[in-house]
């Protein structure tokens, strides 16, 4: 296989569907944009792919709460499918708001709360992959990723952190500043398996060293592009 064969799942809303795009283009995947909506006319299409996103941006426009009418598109229109699809070990993220969608769909333990500072933050910051981590998306990563953030509601919040990291479902955690009050600074997560990922920065917004806010300062670098997510995942759905 030549390609990966990628989808890239929006509602109304979302805006940060093309950036992933381009990064899934980058590392070898035949990236496409769906509508929520039209996978719920046609649920069987989900299956024609090997590797999902659920990418950010504000999916109708945060109505009653963050990712909620899209974690309903998921769920009620597409539950079976996405059930089969992580179960076939097809590698799932979601981000920003994807990960409010699929926190809220139950595709990932945990919930996202407003930020404790009470206003909606964009920065950049520095992650650190956890070593003990099952996740297929950051295995192997030992060098920190840079990319920004941008949400209002990025707080992630879980009852018990220290038993989902001692399951190896803690992937990431902030190390430059916890923006925004997570639970043990937590970044993102997985499921139980490893193929299923979510975070609240972008890392498709750091796929070429210029985009660094520091490159022609010595900031950045190829080893802390957060394309390297996504090589990981398109990596692992080459081999299914």
């Amino acid at each position: 296989m030549s390609q990966v064969p990628a989808i890239i799942i929006a509602g109304p809303g979302t805006n940060r569907d093309a950036d992933v795009r381009d990064a899934l283009e980058l590392v070898g995947a035949d990236a496409r944009i769906v509508l929520a909506s039209e996978l719920i006319e046609r649920p069987r299409l989900l299956g024609d792919y090997r590797l999902a996103v659920v990418a950010g941006g504000f999916s109708y426009a945060d109505s009653l709460g963050a990712g909620r009418m899209l974690a309903l598109d998921l769920v009620v229109g597409l539950g079976e499918e996405m059930r089969a699809f992580v179960a076939a070990g097809r590698p799932v993220i979601g981000i920003c708001n994807g990960f409010q969608v699929l926190t809220r769909a139950r595709l990932l333990p945990g919930a996202l709360g407003h930020n404790a500072q009470g206003r909606f933050d964009c920065r950049w910051v520095v992650l650190d992959p956890v070593p003990r981590s099952t996740s297929i998306w950051t295995k192997g990563i030992e060098d920190p990723i840079h990319c920004p953030i941008a949400h209002g509601e990025g707080r992630y919040v879980h009852p018990d952190p220290e038993s989902l990291a001692a399951a190896g479902q803690v992937a990431l955690r902030y190390r430059s500043t916890n923006p925004n009050g997570s639970v043990a600074d937590i970044a993102g997560v997985c499921d139980p398996s490893g193929v299923v990922l979510g975070l609240m920065p972008h890392p498709e917004n750091h796929i070429v060293a210029r985009q660094h806010p520091r490159h022609c300062r010595g900031g950045g670098g190829p080893a802390h592009l957060g394309l390297r997510l996504f090589e990981n995942g398109v990596r692992h759905a080459k081999e299914l």
